[in-house]
């Protein structure tokens, strides 16, 4: 029976977060900062980001050979392979700094510190905004939610999907559990409403012509015509008199 492509999404959707929840927990300590997935001829392409790539690789590439192993074995992905890249700069990726956010409440810094310093180290990177939501038994018996935000940033719609990258962390503590989402507004983004004019000169046009301005007449000068209007009127006036009269006689 053929299976419903709704359903081949789903599933395969579904797969992939089991790759990176897996990939997560095997890769922690070697600073995971995310998965892309690629489908490629050959087969599933398997990007995964590190801050010390040699942890993932691992001495002569053992651990990364059991990793590719265990992907093979355990999932079902069409022919899987893996990669590993390092990360260029970790204050602008999203899961590497909710890792670190929940180390820090993990090690015992107040929550606030914490916050405020993840954010601010986003924006000294060069984000153009940030979002740092803490969730859960923070400092008493009740849940609660603290935000700190920093910069512009975009909660909805194609702009947040397209620009916004998020990462999410879980920190463990005596009182409870602590969910602590980071959401970053990429460096150096170009949002819908921010254009740029430029001249003609810059996009290759010719500059406009001057258009030469008539100046309106004085108002001594209208008079002036128009006297003489009414005189040369009089003047036939009485040529034509004269004539008639010349006539009769």
């Amino acid at each position: 029976m053929k299976q419903n492509t709704i359903r081949t999404f789903i599933n395969r959707n579904v797969e992939r977060q089991l790759v990176r929840e897996y990939l997560l927990k095997e890769t922690e300590r070697a600073g995971f900062g995310g998965l892309d997935f690629n489908r490629t001829p050959e087969g599933t392409k398997v990007t995964l980001h590190a801050e010390q790539v040699g942890r993932v690789i691992g001495r002569r590439g053992k651990v990364i050979h059991e990793l590719q192993k265990r992907l093979q074995e355990d999932f079902n992905l069409e022919n899987p392979h893996l990669e590993v890249t390092e990360i260029e700069e970790q204050r602008l990726n999203a899961q590497v700094m909710a890792s670190r956010l929940a180390s820090s409440l993990e090690r015992g810094w107040f929550f606030r510190r914490a916050g405020h310093s993840t954010a601010q180290n986003i924006m000294d990177a060069g984000a153009r905004g940030c979002l740092i939501i803490i969730s859960g038994k923070i400092t008493g018996a009740r849940h609660r939610v603290e935000k700190f935000q920093k910069g512009h940033i975009k909660f909805c719609g194609e702009t947040a999907l397209e620009f916004m990258d998020t990462g999410f962390s879980v920190c463990v503590k005596k009182l409870g559990t602590i969910g602590c989402t980071v959401r970053i507004m990429r460096k150096g983004v170009q949002l819908p409403h921010e254009i740029n004019i430029h001249e003609r000169h810059e996009v290759g046009l010719d500059p406009i012509a001057e258009v030469s301005m008539i100046e309106a007449p004085s108002e001594e000068t209208v008079e002036s015509e128009a006297e003489d209007v009414v005189d040369s009127v009089l003047q036939k006036m009485a040529d034509i008199e004269t004539a008639d009269v010349k006539e009769e006689e």
